[in-house]
């Protein structure tokens, strides 16, 4: 069985580094705040101090951080790991990044006769708990083939979309979509407390309905309760809306929808809500 490497045991890389292990994987783990990962390490990871100790002890290495600096900075920077992993090791980098950084990493990662896959995921919180992520992959189907049962164990849906870069971009649509949805249905809880109607009634009628979406049913009753803990940062959802509008320009493309999500967001990052969950839109209407 493969030893794997999971830098980044954040909000959701808790949850899939416990599922890695319900498959009786073993799974070594790094993260900046120890004690954000003593959880996994009670149930069985094995802690390193630093990633450059993590490197030599793995097959597999999945990364999710934060940030395209972040991912930039484990991967090419002198001490980093295409410098630090063995040939013939693989990496999966899940954290939603730039398309072109992915694309760098991969023809790096080829010189130094290690594989590399973007495989960033959808899903939040609930989805790492459950095992019932979206997996988007980019790079070589040979190296896809041979982690696939590792993103299952992660994953419901797991599909290589193409090549290197090519996760982050399908990430980039999963964002657009969600964007602008988010906008939709804060409005709608807005408007059915501003007509005086039960917004945990109309939650029921229209959910199963053709309004019906993921965030719909599963962040809306959060809002409702006042629970604004975070599946997925804004912080970080700022950072991806502006990752799609940068690749969105290079492509001559206009996406007004995007590009009004992205500013409410921006406003109340700026706020101090950055480290609220998505659902927290709702206190733009209310400010």
């Amino acid at each position: 069985m493969k030893k794997i490497g999971f830098v980044g045991v954040g909000v959701m890389g808790a949850s899939m580094v416990l599922n890695l292990m319900k498959e009786d994987y073993e799974v070594h783990i790094y993260t900046r705040t120890k004690s954000k990962a003593d959880a996994v390490i009670e149930a069985g990871a094995i802690w390193h101090e630093t990633p450059q100790e993590l490197a030599p002890n793995v097959d597999v290495l999945i990364t999710m951080v934060g940030y395209p600096t972040d991912v930039e900075q484990l991967y090419l920077a002198e001490d980093g790991f295409l410098k630090t992993l063995r040939s013939g090791n693989i990496v999966i980098d899940m954290t939603t990044s730039s398309p072109n950084l992915a694309k760098q990493i991969s023809e790096e990662g080829k010189k130094a006769g290690i594989a590399v896959l973007d495989a960033p995921v959808s899903g939040g919180d609930i989805g790492a708990k459950n095992g019932t992520l979206t997996i988007m992959v980019g790079g070589e189907e040979k190296d896809f083939s041979e982690v696939e049962p590792i993103l299952k164990a992660m994953g419901q849906s797991v599909i290589l979309q193409g090549a290197a870069g090519s996760g982050q971009h399908t990430k980039m649509v999963n964002q657009i979509a969600i964007a602008s949805n988010m906008v939709g249905i804060t409005e709608a809880i807005v408007y059915a407390k501003k007509a005086g109607l039960d917004p945990e009634k109309v939650l029921a009628s229209i959910s199963g309905g053709s309004a019906g979406s993921w965030s719909l049913s599963n962040l809306t009753p959060r809002v409702l309760k006042g629970d604004f803990s975070p599946g997925f940062f804004i912080k970080h959802f700022v950072k991806d809306m502006r990752i799609a509008l940068d690749e969105a320009k290079k492509m001559n493309l206009e996406l007004p929808g995007l590009v009004l999500a992205e500013s409410m967001y921006q406003q109340l990052e700026e706020a101090g809500f950055g480290d609220n969950g998505t659902q927290a839109l709702i206190k733009f209407y209310e400010k």
